[in-house]
């Protein structure tokens, strides 16, 4: 009988011409490094874990094929995954494993350093953890005297085009944590991270609440699948 990680459906091929292609991707990979993989290698090298002794490769090019990239598949959410042909929930918690250890090492790294001399770093952790998902979620980081990062919350998650915001909330969580500035980051499910008019509305409105308590707002960053805008670069923001 097959085992949960090794479904016996489309996507897997039963041959022995995989025999050694598993140890010699792998020694590629160990040998030459991640950047000489294509992207369905480093899916295949994920998918070695759940299916032992199995072909995985047909099954990361449909993955690709259906998601679009390798940042897509290990975002996607679980769901959508279980859609696929031949993936097990074995196969999905080795995908999401790798999405939450790229958004806690990112977590991290923003955590270590003042978030204004590191913001790519920032750039980088809030496009992990929020570019791919398939609803708006809005995310509020805190920040102290020194701007260094003492929170980092997501206050919501809404529909592929919208999230309720509610400012007066945004800032007196600010004042529970003691916060002297904030950064409002948000994503776009639809790719495209241009502001919208009612970001800006939203955003004038915790400026308007922030500033006469002495709490400013560094920057609002909408972040998607093809790229970000930054509210102050875009002078949305002064």
């Amino acid at each position: 009988m097959a085992s949960e990680t090794e479904p016996n459906r489309p996507g897997f091929a039963e041959a022995p011409h995989f025999h050694g292609h598993r140890e010699r991707l792998r020694a590629r990979f160990r040998d030459a490094g991640p950047d000489t993989l294509a992207d369905y290698e480093l899916l295949e090298l994920i998918l070695f874990r759940a299916v032992p002794r199995r072909d995985v490769k047909p099954l990361a090019k449909a993955l690709l094929k259906r998601f679009g990239s390798f940042a897509d598949v290990v975002a996607a959410p679980e769901l959508r995954l279980a859609e696929v042909d031949g993936v097990s929930p074995g196969i999905v918690t080795e995908l999401k494993l790798v999405h939450a250890t790229a958004i806690r090492i990112g977590r991290t790294r923003v955590l270590q350093r003042p978030v204004l001399s590191s913001w790519s770093t920032l750039i980088d952790y809030c496009r992990t953890a929020m570019a791919y998902a398939e609803r708006e979620q809005f995310r509020l980081l805190y920040l102290d005297k020194k701007n260094v990062l003492i929170a980092d919350e997501v206050q919501g998650e809404g529909t592929v085009d919208h999230t309720p915001v509610y400012p007066r909330e945004v800032v007196k969580r600010a004042l529970e944590l003691s916060a002297t500035a904030i950064i409002l980051v948000h994503n776009h499910p639809s790719g495209d991270p241009t502001p919208s008019h009612a970001d800006i509305v939203m955003t004038k409105q915790i400026v308007d609440i922030a500033k006469p308590l002495g709490i400013a707002v560094h920057d609002h960053i909408i972040v998607g699948r093809e790229g970000h805008a930054s509210f102050r670069a875009l002078r949305l923001i002064s």
